[in-house]
């Protein structure tokens, strides 16, 4: 299965592990070392700490409720000129500080 972009996730600066958006949907693995810290946060109560990688067909609600809404949406689409509905693209360009412990960056391939 391939990746088409993948981000780097950071829970309270530290190296969590990849969301992938695939071909058939999303991806989520945390860091095998990332695991090994005995305070090792969970991403979300949904998305608890485990070797074996998350997958959906649609983006986690976790990651999708980081995106911006409303005006705020309005102005990232328009300014990084990207669609509405490309929320993964939305997710790398407006979650690199995002309100809350996780932060999201683009990961190279």
């Amino acid at each position: 299965m391939s990746a088409y972009r993948k981000a780097s996730v950071y829970v309270r600066d530290r190296f969590a592990g990849f969301l992938s958006e695939t071909d058939s949907g999303y991806r989520f693995t945390y860091d095998a070392a990332y695991l090994t810290l005995p305070d090792a946060a969970p991403i979300s109560l949904t998305l608890p700490p485990r070797k074996e990688p998350y997958e959906s067909n649609v983006l986690f609600p976790f990651f999708d409720g980081l995106i911006p809404e409303g005006w705020l949406l309005h102005i990232v689409s328009k300014n990084w000129k990207l669609d509405q509905n490309d929320r993964f693209g939305l997710l790398l360009v407006a979650c690199k500080d995002c309100i809350g412990a996780v932060r999201i960056e683009e990961a190279e391939q």
